[in-house]
């Protein structure tokens, strides 16, 4: 019996095994083994104990041997026999398939044991904050206000400073910093040069909301802007101040907290006080102000003031004025992906992702770190569920329905009808892109797309410049349907991939997962040498800690298919041309 025919009839008794359902057992096993983690439902994943993936394995085995008996009982011969040569060789096709489905379970074992332990060292180092921890600063009077940066459509934003709070990287310049300050608090004359030397003398920024309908008692005015403490510290508000939203709070409880990332704000603290009459008021903002400042405002006498480190740019100002090489366009990607994964993680979805809502700043090596920031229309559900229950049209959505996720802005109100939120923000990111990438975004302005009926062969291509990796990660990022759009982290870790894994991706299909297993053990080490010194604090260092801190077995396997598949893609269009 030649190889070919044995094949084909090994091929023939799987077949018929599966239809008399002797693999049911095992084979809901093994889906149950590749898909549990790919299941929408709580965002926050966890290290598994090591025991767990070898139990399963040994169950399946079990199943394997089962199925082996069953097969000498009676399958033999239902197929043809007892022993002849041609029989034996049409079990040996079966059982060469049955081995290498072992042998590929024995890796799978140990690629996600390593993934673990990786896992495991890197959740261990916390981010740190830039600022030094304070334990003043809860009070309008303690911090020096200078010019207004920044105006949304429901808060103004100034520059501060604070004696108390000093950058670790400034902490010789403390006494420079009370010299340039006069007496009444003003900047002396003069020496105010350029934004580097403006957020010298003022490290800090503190955010007023308008206060139009949420009353001027504190109590109100948290619970009603409690979404605005989403990023807040721990040491945020007095003690007192988070009881009273513990009692009366929106979300029944303290608003749930994201912790500490590099590329999500950090709001060091939150203290209701009566509304000042600030520079440039009058001018900017006369309707909001209360009516003991301006007789024809609206607001309330009393709001939130939100105090953060002073970032010099916004993301869309910085690329108005600037055009970043094709390797920090491609890191700029990547720290968005990376801050709303960190926030899905947390059962965030922040539903307002612009390239305004975004600020920017520079590591030690000039090069662009992005912070996502304005929680003020994020959904933070105690239940982390990220599914917006959606019975009426006054059911709040979001922000900015330009980049409102297909999902999301197509929705019909209705009972029993819910939004999902899981992967709205990474849509946002692949339109976002196209800024970073320096084109318009096609989102925007009257003659461009909308979210609600674009077909995806409408998007605009993106400048060849562009790697084929990061063009199929943007093209994944804007699919209309979230069931075939991948999620924030898995999107990361093909940019990871493509930006530091080339060679272990050389010659590799989408199963095997040796050669990248022992990839990121070297990876690992070298980012945990490259914490030691000066570069600890980069951009690439915080984003490959990122990646090596939220490593799982089935997202990184997803990414690589779909590397490989993209791939494969492009070689199948060259070969047409």
């Amino acid at each position: 019996m030649s190889v070919k025919h044995a094949i084909s009839r090994g091929v023939e008794l799987g077949r018929s095994v599966i239809q008399l359902g002797l693999l049911k057992p095992a084979g809901r096993l093994a889906a149950k083994f590749r898909g549990e983690r790919l299941r929408v439902g709580q965002p926050a994943r966890t290290v598994q104990p090591q025991t767990f993936l070898p139990v399963r394995y040994r169950y399946f085995r079990m199943s394997l041997r089962g199925l082996a008996a069953q097969l000498q009982s009676g399958g033999f011969r239902r197929f043809g026999g007892s022993g002849s040569p041609r029989n034996r060789a049409v079990f040996l096709a079966f059982g060469l398939g049955v081995g290498l489905i072992e042998q590929q379970l024995d890796d799978d074992r140990r690629s996600a044991a390593t993934c673990q332990e990786i896992q495991a060292v890197f959740t261990k180092k916390k981010y740190c904050s830039p600022l030094k921890c304070f334990t003043s600063g809860y009070k309008l009077e303690d911090y020096v206000i200078g010019k207004q940066i920044g105006k949304g459509s429901n808060a103004a934003v100034y520059e501060a400073a604070a004696p108390f709070a000093v950058p670790r990287d400034m902490e010789s310049d403390r006494c420079s910093l009370n010299d340039q300050l006069s007496e009444d608090g003003e900047v002396a004359t003069g020496s105010l040069r350029s934004p580097s030397s403006s957020l010298g003398i003022y490290p800090l920024a503190v955010k007023m909301m308008w206060n139009f309908g949420a009353g001027s008692s504190s109590e109100a005015i948290l619970r009603s802007m409690s979404q605005e403490l989403v990023p807040a510290g721990p040491l945020a508000m007095k003690q007192e101040k988070e009881e009273q939203i513990a009692l009366n709070g929106y979300f029944g409880e303290v608003p749930k907290r994201v912790s500490a990332h590099p590329n999500v704000i950090r709001v060091f603290r939150a203290f209701t006080a009566d509304v000042p009459l600030l520079p440039g008021a009058q001018e900017e903002y006369p309707d909001v102000l209360p009516a003991r400042l301006n007789p024809e405002g609206l607001g309330n006498n009393r709001t939130l003031f939100l105090v953060m480190k002073n970032y010099p740019f916004t993301l869309r100002q910085y690329l108005e004025v600037n055009v970043p090489s094709r390797r920090e366009c491609s890191l700029m990607m990547l720290q968005l992906l990376e801050g709303v994964d960190h926030l899905y993680r947390q059962g965030i979805a922040h539903r307002d992702l612009k390239s305004d809502n975004v600020l920017l700043e520079f590591d030690s090596e000039g090069c662009p770190r992005l912070i996502i920031t304005d929680f003020g229309c994020c959904l933070a559900q105690s239940d982390s569920s990220l599914q917006l229950p959606f019975n009426t049209m006054w059911v709040n959505r979001g922000g900015n329905s330009c980049l409102m996720a297909p999902e999301v802005v197509t929705a019909v109100p209705g009972q029993g009808v819910v939004v999902n939120y899981s992967k709205a923000d990474a849509w946002a990111v692949g339109a976002i892109s196209y800024e970073i990438f320096g084109q318009a975004n096609p989102f925007y302005g009257a003659g461009g797309l909308e979210s609600r009926n674009f077909q995806e062969i409408q998007l605009p291509a993106l400048p060849a410049c562009v790697s084929a990796d990061m063009q199929l990660v943007v093209k994944l990022l804007l699919r209309r349907n979230p069931n075939k759009r991948p999620s924030a982290r898995v999107a990361a870790n093909m940019l990871h991939l493509s930006l530091w894994g080339r060679r272990a991706l050389a010659n590799q299909d989408s199963a095997g997962m040796k050669k990248l297993a022992d990839w990121l053990l070297c990876q690992s080490a070298v980012v945990l040498l490259r914490g030691c010194g000066p570069s600890g604090s980069s951009v690439e260092a915080e984003l490959q800690r990122c990646f090596l801190s939220n490593l799982d077995l089935e997202d990184l396997r997803l990414a690589v298919s779909f590397l490989m598949y993209g791939r494969e893609q492009g070689r199948a269009s060259i070969m047409s041309l």
